[in-house]
């Protein structure tokens, strides 16, 4: 598959726009956010999309691979349940085989907003699984309160329609997501003990059971969109060596420079890398879970109608899941060394990633090559610039207030800008070589194009 033009585009962009991770923060007032949602079922959308951010927080397993497929299916589910109002868009019911939706299970009489809650409970409470019993039972408590809220004066007739509407699609759209054998087989056993990574020269592998290969069969998994297949591929640009003189080395001596510089000095570098870093389960949200609070915030900010928000989430959660897949397809064909292994054996035998005051395991369990955080960032930025266009006044709030990390709010004027220091942030936190990035990056992009020319009007 050839790239567009508008891809390769802002593919120079983003690489022109973060060539280093060192440049400075734009000058943004950081102010308390004053927007208002006037659409009532826009809000139900996103106070369950911020309980989902949680729950994803918690959830231990899952990262990033299978809270993709979450998110996918999870607003699936929520477009169908509207879709029947939506003017100009029709259900995927013929998009998708095994899809089965009955439209005639829907009453006439029914209220979205409810039908949306009871949806949203049941799908979310279905995909988001090793929750904490605290923390997953928020969902019970969101469902009620939601459901109590939108029912004031509401006819009861309506309420028990819309919630049997709610049900019935989130029940069809879990046992279509039981279809994806490979999936299912994949999210109860991710990092199987019947892999084994080919050996050679530069190639990834494990030296712990803690650092096995993480979700290595799921180029298998269904995409909506765009297969691994598919999708361009491009091959490591470097070629393994030891010799101090090659390029190879030179890109290893830049993270292990940028991280130790970062550490050392406690720069703009170490925020960026850890305001970016959703690696640490328990701590942070998923690196695909950060794009759906960014979304979040954009709904807000641009006062988003409900209908508009659930095509910007499908196409999101969508775009993806896609990418996950090509993303790993391409790690487990690579199979490119992490930086630390290197670093340690030939520049610095005492590094440690800048993960290390975080996660007992600081190395990420899977290739490096590309990186997975990139591709989620333009897969994500690609979407977010088709809804809202690529020129913004954006600060990114999700870590506001957490002292944990240098979680403090950063602003963009581009997404492009917004995904390219994303990506890049993996060089400094010492995970990354800048080619991950950069191919991550142009993937990512590649994978939303495709998307954001998905037609939901046929």
């Amino acid at each position: 598959m050839k790239l567009s033009f508008r891809s390769l585009f802002l593919l120079i962009i983003a690489t022109f726009v973060l060539n280093s991770c060192d440049n400075e923060q734009l000058d943004f007032t950081i102010e308390t956010p004053t927007e208002t949602v006037l659409d009532i079922n826009t809000k139900v959308i996103l106070d369950w999309n911020q309980l989902w951010c949680k729950l994803d927080r918690y959830a231990t397993g899952m990262r990033p691979n299978a809270s993709t497929r979450a998110l996918a299916y999870i607003h699936l589910a929520a477009y169908e349940v509207c879709v029947a109002d939506m003017v100009g868009y029709t259900s995927n019911k013929d998009r998708y085989a095994e899809l089965d939706i009955d439209i005639t299970q829907r009453e006439a009489n029914i209220n979205v907003g409810i039908a949306l809650n009871a949806c949203y409970a049941t799908v979310i409470d279905h995909f988001m699984y090793n929750v904490p019993a605290n923390v997953d039972s928020e969902i019970a408590i969101l469902r009620q309160e939601k459901e109590a809220e939108l029912s004031q004066n509401v006819n009861v007739d309506v309420i028990l329609n819309s919630k049997d509407w709610g049900n019935y699609v989130a029940q069809q759209i879990i046992a279509y997501s039981q279809t994806d054998t490979e999936a299912e087989t994949q999210i109860l056993s991710p990092q199987p003990t019947s892999y084994e990574p080919p050996t050679g020269i530069g190639f990834w592998t494990y030296s712990d059971n803690a650092e096995r290969a993480l979700f290595p069969y799921w180029s298998y998994v269904r995409t909506f969109v765009i297969s691994s297949a598919e999708t361009s591929t491009v091959a490591s640009p470097l070629t393994y060596s030891e010799d101090t003189t090659s390029a190879f080395y030179t890109a290893m001596n830049e993270v292990y420079t940028a991280s130790e510089t970062a550490r050392t000095t406690e720069n703009e570098d170490l925020w960026i890398a850890e305001f970016w870093s959703n690696d640490v389960e328990g701590l942070m949200m998923s690196p695909p879970g950060r794009q759906i609070s960014i979304a979040n915030q954009l709904i807000k900010q641009y006062n988003v109608d409900h209908e508009s928000a659930l095509v910007l989430l499908l196409k999101l959660g969508f775009s993806l899941n896609d990418a996950a897949v090509s993303t790993w397809a391409d790690k487990y064909q690579y199979m490119v060394m992490r930086p630390s292994v290197y670093i340690q054996e030939f520049i610095d035998p005492t590094f440690q990633t800048n993960l290390y005051p975080y996660i007992y395991w600081p190395n990420p369990s899977f290739p490096s090559y590309p990186s997975g955080h990139s591709t989620f960032a333009s897969a994500a930025a690609g979407i977010f610039i088709h809804h809202f266009g690529n020129n913004i006044d954006f600060i990114d709030r999700t870590h506001e207030g957490r002292t944990e990390f240098r979680g403090n709010p950063r602003g963009y004027s581009t997404f492009t800008e917004m995904a390219a220091e994303n990506g890049f942030s993996r060089i400094p936190l010492g995970v990354h070589l800048r080619m991950d990035c950069t191919e991550g990056l142009r993937l990512g992009y590649e994978i939303s194009d495709a998307v954001n020319n998905f037609d939901l009007s046929l």
